[in-house]
């Protein structure tokens, strides 16, 4: 019995490996600014204005609702200079720990269930602020292969890593006034 029982084991166990789905996925990004922690804060901390520091993003338009708990909370339509729109939430912008939590409620990017921090600490020098970007998420297409282009992990991965990368730089020359 033990060993027609370890025999169904074995063949159901590629079943159960195939039915996981996607896997969660994690970009996370650092830049050293040479400005006070303070003013780099101040920037991030301004969740209505987005486009002051992002290149990608035309414009941001704030608006206050309450959420799927009845709880009152801030959302940010981003409109993206290249076309298209990012709906996110605010869940907290911590002024002490300088640290700033938004989520993706929808948009353009290929990816689903996408939570973010941005941190503001000291830099290694002195008058300088590290800024950590780092976000969570799955890719947009959440059954198993095959994918369709563009819906795939590397996809989702690149996406995020695009929008890291020229945010963070260009938050480096508005910060450091270039």
């Amino acid at each position: 019995m033990k060993r027609i029982f370890a025999l169904l084991t074995l063949a159901l166990l590629p079943i159960s490996a195939m039915a996981h789905g996607p896997s969660p996925q994690k970009v996370e990004k650092e830049v050293v600014i040479k400005a006070d922690p303070a003013k780099v804060w101040d920037l991030i901390k301004d969740f209505g204005n987005m486009q002051k520091w992002h290149p990608a993003v035309e414009s941001d338009k704030l608006e206050t609702k309450n959420d799927e708990n009845g709880d009152p909370a801030t959302y940010r339509l981003l409109t993206l200079k290249g076309g298209g729109t990012i709906y996110e939430k605010l869940r907290s912008a911590d002024d002490k720990d300088m640290v700033l939590k938004y989520e993706i409620v929808e948009g353009v990017l290929p990816v689903t269930d996408y939570y973010s921090k941005i941190s503001v600490t000291a830099g290694p020098g002195a008058g300088e602020t590290t800024v950590t970007w780092m976000g969570r998420f799955y890719r947009v297409y959440r059954l198993n292969p095959p994918i369709p282009e563009g819906q795939d992990d590397e996809s989702a991965i690149n996406a995020v890593t695009g929008v890291y990368d020229a945010g963070l730089a260009n938050l480096k020359k508005v910060a450091e006034g270039q």
